[in-house]
């Protein structure tokens, strides 16, 4: 229970400078990066404009994340799990804002992946699998780019979530790809439900993405 409330209030805190990742990075592409720094409420701290996500949404989503992983996540693999949720948090609402996932954050994501692997766990098969995993997740969402509206942020994005899910063995990269399309339909599904879009209207996968993968890494390690 204290772990859980520990990494609520840890998440919280990193929500207040995610924020102003995201409303830097959330803007079309061919557009350049903000330099607004906000307040949890979303006003720039220099111009007063509010921007950005509603209030306090990027905040109480650091928290939840925070929370779940401290109470559900093996020790040693909080300093991947962080690193991962930290960069997720930030791709899950420039993905839902602009529908694109900036190489300026999926390239740092997969270098410091690499980095932080042989952390969470110091066995050669277990980095063979990771590796694995993250080759044909990687294959999978490229062949998906080719032949279907899945965009190359996607693609970028995936060999990194297929690392962490390869730390808990093929099982877990089978629920983890399983999860992110159950969470895509759903969502799909509860914004036709709202009107909120049609049949042919672009959704953002890297939230799913990313949502699957905690799922399924929390529900197996």
């Amino acid at each position: 229970m204290f772990g859980a409330v520990l990494g609520a209030v840890l998440g919280l805190l990193a929500g207040v400078p995610l924020r102003s990742l995201v409303v830097r990075f959330a803007v079309p592409a061919g557009e350049p990066w903000r330099s607004c720094a906000v307040t949890p409420m979303g006003g720039c701290v220099r111009c007063g404009e509010r921007s950005g996500p509603p209030p306090l949404t990027v905040e109480a989503v650091a928290a939840a994340v925070g929370a779940a992983l401290a109470a559900g996540a093996p020790p040693r693999w909080l300093p991947l799990l962080v690193w991962v949720a930290l960069f997720g948090v930030v791709l899950g609402f420039v993905d839902g804002a602009v529908k694109r996932l900036p190489d300026a954050l999926t390239l740092p994501l997969l270098a410091g992946t690499v980095l932080l692997l042989p952390l969470a766990d110091h066995r050669p098969a277990v980095w063979l699998r990771c590796a694995l995993a993250a080759g044909i997740l990687g294959g999978l969402f490229l062949l998906l780019a080719l032949l279907a509206p899945m965009g190359l942020g996607d693609v970028k994005l995936a060999p990194s979530l297929g690392a962490v899910l390869g730390l808990a063995g093929w099982r877990t990269v089978y629920a983890g790809v399983l999860g992110m399309w159950l969470v895509a339909a759903l969502w799909a599904v509860v914004l036709l439900v709202l009107r909120r879009a049609g049949r042919r209207t672009e959704l953002a996968f890297g939230p799913a993405m990313l949502l699957g993968t905690l799922a399924a890494v929390l529900a197996t390690a």
